[in-house]
């Protein structure tokens, strides 16, 4: 028979076995570890500070999966971790989420501390990351969900094959304008134009003609990709409801639609339609002082890919809307083309997020009696 002593060592035992090997550190299901990255390429320094400041851990660790799940090990639960917005930040925030009271991101323009310091390294960086997290003044950033980022990816990269297909017809453009080879503009890159202008030009010499046929082919290729990865992003049974709806907005096209609901994500974090405005960078910073308000040009702390779609949608709308036309010629009063844009796109905006709110197609104000449709 075991002494009482014995049988409290067995029983001691028995719990450290079983406990989970990540909480055998001395860390306590009371305390709170506040653990702030700095993420590199390669490696990612950290920083693991206490509610009171007290530095329990600081290193370095590689950016590979396999060595993070390593030192997850190593660290005190319960823990929060904070890290800065960048290009890797993705996979990382993906791999860390379930290891964790909660993961957040910092908005990397809202860090001044960091960037202000006279002495900055990576150590300093990831403990300044975590005094933000403990005091609670990290300026977070939203994370969208995992599916949301992966389609939102496939959308960034046809923008990005669409502005190096423009590129390529400027370029076939001005070869024919170095050589003066006489064609018209606007049926350039029509098939049957462009295949005509090939064989029946005697302008066209042996120097430009391989380039022509590559440029040609490069842009045929484009439009062929761009078609297909809209349409797997229009089939896709996440989307495609949304979508739908979207698109009884006037205005609204594929494209649109696509990008609204991909750089948007989920419209609930938008308290009121200011926000939802603001974020799609279509109205100016506000610097006040005293009894002093001035206001600045558009600000360039906005979604670029969102706005750039609106604003190009604004300027067709009012072709296909009343309503916003009338709005349109309003501004227009006032002098000023852009201004008038803007009010358009931000009219298109309210719409858009009714639509989404309420889970209903948009119907247009005349079924309303004059009333807003909004």
């Amino acid at each position: 028979m075991l002494s009482q002593r014995g049988a409290r060592g067995v029983a001691k035992a028995e719990l450290s076995v079983k406990a989970d090997s990540e909480n055998y550190l001395g860390g306590s299901s009371k305390t709170m570890y506040y653990i702030g990255l700095d993420v590199h390429k390669r490696t990612i320094s950290y920083c693991v500070k206490d509610a009171a400041g007290r530095v329990h851990m600081e290193g370095k660790v590689g950016a590979t999966r396999r060595e993070l799940d390593a030192w997850i090990k190593t660290l005190p639960q319960p823990r929060m971790i904070a890290m800065e917005a960048t290009i890797f930040t993705g996979w990382i925030y993906d791999h860390l989420l379930p290891h964790a009271e909660g993961v957040k991101v910092a908005h990397p323009l809202m860090l001044r501390a960091i960037a202000a310091a006279k002495r900055k390294n990576d150590r300093i960086d990831a403990s300044k990351i975590a005094d933000c997290l403990r005091c609670d003044f990290l300026p977070e950033c939203h994370m969208a969900s995992t599916e949301i980022r992966d389609r939102r990816r496939t959308l960034r990269y046809r923008e990005l094959l669409v502005k190096q297909m423009v590129q390529m017809k400027n370029r076939v453009s001005g070869l024919l304008l170095e050589k003066g080879v006489t064609h018209t503009k606007r049926r350039l890159h029509k098939v049957g134009y462009f295949a005509e202008l090939m064989a029946g030009s005697e302008e066209i010499d042996h120097s430009i003609r391989p380039l022509l046929k590559l440029s040609r082919e490069h842009i045929v290729r484009a439009q062929k990709l761009d078609y297909a990865l809209v349409s797997s992003l229009e089939r896709d049974p996440m989307l495609a409801e949304r979508l739908r709806r979207l698109r009884t907005v006037p205005g609204v096209g594929p494209i649109t639609a696509l990008t609204w609901a991909l750089e948007m994500g989920d419209v609930a974090r938008f308290r009121s339609i200011k926000q939802a405005i603001s974020y799609c960078g279509l109205c100016g910073a506000e610097k006040s002082s005293a009894d002093k308000v001035m206001r600045t040009p558009i600000s360039k702390q906005r979604n670029k890919h969102i706005q750039h779609v609106l604003i190009e949608a604004a300027k067709l709308a009012p072709r296909l809307c009343h309503e916003l036309a009338l709005l349109h010629e309003r501004e227009m009063q006032k002098g000023n083309r852009n201004r008038a844009t803007l009010a358009v796109a931000r009219k298109l905006v309210c719409w858009m997020l009714a639509v989404e709110r309420r889970k209903q197609d948009f119907v247009p104000a005349e079924k309303f009696g004059g009333k807003a449709a909004a």
